[in-house]
């Protein structure tokens, strides 16, 4: 699908955490749902503040889900 942006979360850092990438682009380190759903906005993620990030197929959770920070 065109103008589909895939969102990697990557596992949680020793120091506390997560990378978050969306393209390949990493936009910062999360420190929990707030901080993802702000990089999905700026990302210009449709509907990113009501997004199940559980359940999206646009996001790929790696080394826990999004109850793992």
């Amino acid at each position: 699908m065109a103008g589909v942006q895939r969102v990697v979360v990557q596992p949680p850092s020793a120091s506390g955490g997560r990378r978050v990438r969306v393209d390949g682009v990493i936009l910062g380190v999360a420190y929990g749902e707030a901080d993802l759903r702000e990089f999905l906005r700026r990302a210009g993620l449709p509907d990113a503040d009501d997004m199940d990030l559980e359940a999206s197929p646009l996001i790929e959770w790696r080394g826990g889900g999004p109850d793992v920070w």
